[in-house]
């Protein structure tokens, strides 16, 4: 073993003619983020429960007590996996909200989602998964809310153009960000239509729902409570 951990054999340091060739190590910056790496992967393909210390540190080529030294075991490592993507996603979705129209807002929101899913799916299909980690550290439910409170100032002007209740936008801002982000969870795996129409058609719906909206709407049925 290494000075590092890491885990070597002899046929793998020693060069043509038997001579030792002199291992690389990693700096401790660079082994961190390789186990962040793998980490990412296999919470991605088995998620939380599913994925082992061993499994990550086989991976790594190193022993076990170099994950625990880093993040102090699989909790710390997917919480650190876990904080990094949704800050990643709630960036790209903040840095799509530039100026413009309401209707392009909603669009820059949507395809940010979409960026995010296509750039980052392993990414993506840990937020979406639950596990008692992501309970204590952040969930994808708190994400979706924090890039409604984004979409809520766009709906917040809106409403006032329209002549709406702008205290209503934040109810109108969680759902439509749910409507993408649902939408985004089962694109991830059908990838069709393409990303283009797929953002077209949830701006279509969004938009003319709200070209739409009745002021005071009632429900027809009997139930009122």
């Amino acid at each position: 073993m290494a000075s590092d951990g890491s885990i070597g054999s002899p046929d793998k340091t020693r060069a043509s003619g038997g001579r030792r060739a002199r291992r690389v190590r990693m700096t401790g910056a660079e082994r961190r983020e390789q186990l962040l790496d793998i980490g990412r992967a296999l919470f991605a393909e088995k998620g939380f429960e599913g994925t082992s210390v061993e499994e990550i540190a086989a991976k790594a080529g190193v022993s076990k007590p170099v994950v625990y030294e880093h993040f102090g075991g699989k909790e710390g490592l997917y919480a650190v996996v876990v904080d990094r993507e949704m800050r990643q996603l709630l960036d790209m979705v903040t840095g799509a909200l530039t100026a413009g129209h309401p209707r392009e807002l909603l669009e820059q929101a949507a395809f940010a989602l979409l960026d995010y899913i296509e750039t980052y799916t392993d990414g993506f299909r840990i937020l979406v998964r639950d596990s008692p980690v992501a309970q204590s550290t952040g969930t994808f439910a708190s994400l979706i809310s924090d890039i409604a409170t984004q979409v809520e100032d766009i709906l917040g002007m809106e409403f006032k153009n329209r002549g709406f209740d702008p205290k209503l936008a934040p109810l109108y801002a969680q759902a439509l960000v749910g409507m993408v982000a649902l939408t985004g969870q089962w694109w991830l795996d059908a990838r069709r239509p393409k990303k283009a129409e797929v953002a077209a058609h949830l701006v279509n719906l969004a938009w003319h729902g709200l070209d739409g909206l009745e002021q005071k709407p009632r429900l027809i049925g009997h139930r009122k409570n």
